[in-house]
């Protein structure tokens, strides 16, 4: 027999899993000293972060959670938080990040649907628990997070978190098991229906954390992590495991910073202070930031930010590159893990460029992670050309998408229909493979026969000296079908007139960038734009605040 071709391991050979506890066993071997920081309140370091990991383990293990159990925390960004992310899903238990901007009557749900048997809850949510407490049908026990050491532990809760991991053994003897086994869970909320629970196992975790290092400190990026960046997450942890970073910055021994709840002057501090250099956020949190230097005249010329969530708007990426900051746009969705890809724009590129030109490139989709596997199709399954012109459905394979909604069949079903997930988003794809996102599906305006990109026009808009914020929507209309209308949030003490932006508009129709029919019909100034739970543009109350009866 050729010794070639004898495939089989050697009895002893160790099939090594791809397990959340080999991400955080990596901290201790480069910068095991960087500080781990929650506010103004508490410093750690990775021998610490691994100590008090192994400490939490312990007491979860000691109060009877199984491996499958699913354990639920509503708590701000913080380095407990952090000490979750691992020590949980490291038992083989469950993660269930619970979003605590859902409405009561969501979080029942949630909690119930996944049936968590252990909630671990910030003092501040305390009264939203005691006022859902007899709905709660499979928690047996809570864990009471508190900033406070004078803090009373009052019913419901037994015990309080430093309480509950003081005295454990700083050490734990974590089990190899499957990879494919379950470690996180969150749900997300759509245009209808209840909330729908993602789900995503070890290896994906891992494979995404592995892809996402690659990707922002392999390739050349205006935004790309190094070992010496200092991370803070303006995503919220909740949100798709604040989209997966802070498990990048843990396999890379990063310092990292938690701002606990996202209160404007504690940002700034923090950003200053610490000498935060790497962050993610919406737009809206992008503008919230702005507006503060803005204020205090500061330049953040280390300051690297991904924006996701919603596409980033230009008059944001000019502004942002005027304080110096160093912006570009990632892509990705809830049941996607999140990152499927981030702009790439090399120096030499860059340097070629004017800056409209490079402006134009930041704000696209961006091109594709490593093993992400985008195509374009059509409503009946069939592939579109990357010809940078021809819109489909955006649709993706890559190793750390959910397989399923959980618990739920019929919907997953959909979800992965022809074998790719779906997006729900339009988009053109070109020859290089940057991926241009033109709208949501079910944000496409449709007026007298003529596709409209609600995206394409609040770009423009956004582009106008003053304006913060736009949401541009289409509304019935009995001769057209749809007409556009534009909601606009002016900077503090500037004025515009409707006549000043529908000129702005006219402009660009005259030169071919927009229909004549993307004019919008109406103009509304307003206070501020509403938003989801997790800070997108809603779009969809927005429509039924204009007297559209959603689908």
């Amino acid at each position: 027999m050729n010794p070639l071709q004898d495939t089989s391991a050697a009895s002893s050979a160790f099939g090594f899993p791809l397990l959340i506890k080999n991400i955080l066993a990596q901290s201790l071997i480069y910068e095991p000293e960087r500080e781990i920081v929650y506010r103004d309140l508490v410093r750690l370091n990775y021998f610490d972060l691994n100590k008090r990991v192994a400490q939490l383990a312990q007491a979860l293990t000691t109060a009877g959670v199984k491996k499958g159990d699913v354990i639920g925390v509503i708590e701000f960004d913080s380095h407990r938080y952090l000490e979750m992310y691992f020590a949980i899903p490291m038992i083989g238990a469950i993660l269930h990040t619970i979003n605590f901007r859902l409405s009561p009557e969501q979080i029942i749900y949630t909690v119930n649907h996944a049936e968590d048997k252990m909630i671990f809850c910030h003092k501040a949510f305390q009264p939203l628990i005691e006022g859902i407490l007899p709905q709660l049908t499979t928690v047996e026990k809570y864990v009471l997070l508190s900033d406070d050491k004078s803090d009373k532990v009052e019913a419901p809760f037994t015990v309080e978190y430093e309480s509950m991991i003081a005295g454990k053994p700083e050490h734990f003897d974590f089990l190899n098991f499957e990879e494919d086994t379950i470690a996180t869970l969150f749900y997300t909320t759509g245009t209808t229906g209840l909330p729908k629970g993602v789900y995503f196992s070890h290896r994906q975790l891992v494979l995404h954390t592995i892809a996402v290092v690659a990707a922002v400190g392999g390739m050349d990026s205006p935004a790309r992590l190094h070992s010496d960046d200092v991370y803070m997450p303006l995503t919220p942890m909740f949100h798709v495991h604040a989209w997966g970073i802070p498990y990048v910055a843990t396999i890379l021994g990063l310092k990292q910073v938690y701002p606990g709840k996202y209160e404007p002057e504690m940002l700034l501090k923090l950003v200053l202070g610490e000498k935060v250099t790497f962050s993610h956020c919406v737009p809206a949190i992008m503008n919230m930031l702005m507006a503060g230097l803005d204020q205090m005249k500061i330049q953040l010329n280390n300051f690297k930010v991904v924006i996701g969530g919603s596409a980033l708007p230009s008059g944001m990426a000019k502004a942002s590159l005027r304080l110096g900051i160093d912006i570009i746009s990632g892509y990705g969705m809830s049941e996607t893990c999140p990152v499927l890809s981030l702009t790439y724009l090399p120096k030499q590129i860059r340097e070629k460029m004017s800056s409209d030109e490079e402006v134009a490139e930041r704000i696209k989709t961006g091109r594709p992670v490593f093993f992400v596997e985008f195509k374009l199709m059509d409503d009946e399954g069939n592939f579109l050309p990357f010809d940078g012109k021809t819109v489909g459905e955006l649709v993706v394979r890559a190793p750390w998408l959910t397989q399923s909604y959980y618990k739920e069949k019929e919907r997953s079903e959909e979800l992965w229909k022809y074998g790719y997930m779906h997006t729900g988003d339009m988009a053109y794809i070109q020859p290089n493979q940057t991926v241009v996102i033109t709208d949501r599906k079910k944000d496409v305006i449709k007026s007298g026969g003529e596709w409209i990109s609600s995206l394409d026009m609040e770009n423009l808009i956004s582009a106008f000296p003053g304006v913060k914020e736009t949401a541009v929507v289409g509304v019935p209309d009995t001769r057209w079908g749809e007409r556009p209308v534009a909601l606009v949030v002016k900077a503090e003490g500037i004025k515009i007139a409707e006549e000043d932006l529908k000129n702005h508009m006219q402009q660009h129709i005259d030169n071919g960038r927009l229909s004549k029919w993307a004019m919008p019909d109406k103009i509304i100034f307003t206070e501020a734009i509403p938003k989801t739970s997790v800070g997108k543009i809603d779009k969809k109350l927005i429509r039924k605040q204009m007297g559209e009866t959603p689908s």
